[in-house]
């Protein structure tokens, strides 16, 4: 066979192959895990500033996109926050302190956003902000405009560097003038503020979770004003173990999340290197937190964490790679292009490490060093994109990351930086999907992913779409096996061709479009077009052998159903695990299911009138009326 023929053989078997349809297997039966409703997350929606509140706009794009978690506490600012001042100083602005009111930004989130959570910090740098009135005066300088000496410790009396490559002052100012001292007792007196007898009155099951500080490996780099010489791992664990005992005493269903690692290279150095152990053993930093949190919460016989935490900034702006890099967290064939912290995890420079599994590994050492039952979840709290990608990438990254962690389980996900296209993933997803992940297997994994989700009763499945590829439609074919869905034609929303501006501004005005799907003997066929995403709905009866457990004798007090009216499908979030059932208006049952803290529920309903019953195993009952439009 001469050399074209063998070329024009191979093209038309590889054009073949990429025609094939994308065979998707769902069973509702398999695999079946709770879906964590603060997948939904987001940093930065508040305001700290009682002079600058959110707009009615924000609000309503945060409530119609189905926002559920907040991480409000600025990252970096965090280290140095002052509640009793309400005071932050900006590590990254010259130490500046600015005013920074999280009391107001939590009554904003408890007032404006029922049924969500917000996160902030515990300081353990040690040091808070004091005053203003010993700030660089950044205005009189170049008009508060920035420059890479931003970065140079001017605040308390510093003298400035002219020179535009500059991170260094010529003379450094004195952190003494505008921080103060900051031990543990202060730094979870916050919790007295906002929860005690004499505080705020907030509702601490609304803010649950708090961050242990931030980055603390890099705090060298970042906090250099009061730590020019890094502290050694195992000092930072004994801050961490201080401030996590007072306050897990003042409050023991607190969640303790940890330690916020910055990026990948941190995930297994701490001050540029592997920990070094007592036992000589040098260790990943994430290998060496877990193993000493271990030791210590067997040491006090207290939980000193809750939620193992890391961020990640890739740097790639390549969309091929992009749209693959949700798999860095627990595919373990994964080959990172970025890949450089994990080179050094086995204690030198091994330049074959590249497939990096983080939560995974993660996952692997909670399990070696707390026991199979550790309950420790995991989260990213903050992760941040190359802005020189498009919104379709983004979008497909997005959908991408939160299908992987709704199918393992994650606790919590609040991307840093926020691109269009997001909001639009975000509004599909957690409108739409429900509350337990199940098996959905491609095919073509690298291109096409499902991401199935059903309810406890079965009755509702959502099957969310992923088509990676930058140039191809996709043809694909969903098999339902264990759960029929009869009579029905289900309607495919899609995201594609987002433009490279924000397109989402509430439920009723976004770039949702609306397609038909086949449905014919279970088997659904969808055409998904180049970098897109989908979602569809299926709603059948219930499952005959479902069955309702764990209900647990709580209260129905903190309960919210939103929208209401709504054209499309209700919200349901409650602090309670019950029994919801609705009924249409001549008292016949519509719909039954168990819900955990959020459910969304109507899918397909015909407008009328409808009453919803919720009911906890210890018989505390609520009702609403709720419209169908």
């Amino acid at each position: 066979m001469n050399k074209f023929c063998y070329i024009l053989l191979i093209s038309c078997f590889t054009q073949l192959v990429c025609a094939q349809p994308v065979q998707i297997q769902i069973d509702v039966l398999a695999n079946r895990k709770p879906v964590s409703p603060y997948l939904y997350g987001r940093n930065n929606s508040l305001s700290a500033d009682p002079g600058k509140p959110v707009s009615a706009d924000n609000w309503l794009r945060y409530k119609d996109a189905g926002l559920r978690f907040l991480r409000e506490n600025g990252g970096n600012n965090a280290s140095k926050y002052n509640w009793r001042r309400k005071l932050s100083s900006h590590p990254d602005w010259y130490n500046n302190v600015y005013t920074n009111d999280w009391d107001f930004a939590a009554a904003s989130l408890l007032t404006n956003l029922p049924g969500t959570q917000g996160m902030w910090a515990f300081q353990l740098l040690g040091k808070a902000a004091k005053t203003n009135s010993n700030n660089f005066n950044d205005w009189g300088y170049n008009q508060s405009k920035w420059w890479q000496g931003v970065n140079q410790n001017l605040a308390g009396g510093g003298t400035v560097n002219p020179d535009i490559n500059s991170t260094k002052a010529l003379k450094e100012g004195n952190p003494d003038q505008y921080l103060e001292n900051w031990p543990a007792d202060s730094t979870v007196g916050i919790l007295d503020h906002w929860f005690g007898a004499k505080g705020l009155g907030f509702d601490k099951a609304r803010i649950r979770y708090w961050s242990m500080d931030n980055e603390a490996e890099i705090w060298s780099g970042t906090h250099d004003d009061v730590m020019a010489t890094q502290l050694s791992a195992e000092e930072f664990i004994q801050r961490y173990v201080a401030v996590a005992l007072k306050a897990r005493a003042k409050d023991p269903s607190i969640k303790l999340v940890g330690p916020a690692t910055a990026n990948e290279w941190q995930w297994y150095n701490y001050d540029n290197k592997p920990v070094t152990g007592a036992d000589g053993k040098k260790y990943p930093w994430l290998e060496f937190f877990v193993k000493r949190i271990a030791e210590e919460q067997k040491r006090t016989g207290v939980r000193l964490l809750d939620v193992l935490d890391i961020h990640f900034y890739p740097g790639s702006s390549k969309s091929a790679e992009v749209v693959q890099m949700h798999r860095v967290f627990f595919d373990r064939n994964y080959v990172f292009p970025e890949a450089n912290g994990i080179r050094t995890s086995t204690g030198g420079w091994d330049t074959s490490l590249n497939k990096e599994y983080i939560m995974g590994r993660c996952r692997d050492w909670l399990t070696q060093y707390m026991g199979p039952t550790h309950g420790v979840g995991l989260g990213l709290s903050e992760v941040g994109l190359n802005s020189a990608n498009d919104a379709n990438t983004h979008a497909v990254w997005y959908a991408s990351t939160l299908g992987d962690f709704m199918n393992n389980q994650v606790e919590l996900f609040t991307p840093w930086s926020w691109q269009p296209g997001m909001w639009e993933v975000l509004h599909l997803f957690s409108r739409y999907n429900l509350g337990t992940s199940v098996d959905a297997i491609s095919t073509n994994e690298e291109l096409v992913s499902a991401y199935a989700t059903t309810n406890q009763t079965n009755d509702s499945l959502t099957v969310a779409l992923v088509n990676r590829s930058a140039t191809e439609t996709k043809t694909v074919t969903l098999t339902i096996k264990n759960r029929s869905f009869p009579n029905q034609t289900p309607t495919l929303l899609l995201l594609a061709s987002l433009p490279a501006t924000e397109t989402f501004v509430s439920h009723t005005s976004n770039a949702l479009k609306k397609n038909v799907a086949s449905l014919l003997n279970n088997t659904l066929t969808v055409s998904l077009p180049p970098m897109s995403v989908g979602s569809l709905q299926l709603v059948g009866q219930p499952a005959s052998s479902a069955v309702v457990t764990g209900l647990e004798p709580v209260s129905l007090t903190d309960v919210s159903i939103f929208p209401n009216p709504t054209s499309d499908v209700f919200q349901l979030t409650t602090t309670a695990r019950c029994r919801c059932t609705v009924y249409d208006i001549s008292g016949r049952i519509i719909q039954s299911f168990e819900t955990p803290t959020s459910q969304s529920f109507g899918h397909g309903w015909p407008a009328g009138t409808y009453v919803a019953v919720l009911k906890t195993h210890g018989q505390q009952t609520r009702a609403f009326r709720l419209v169908k439009q």
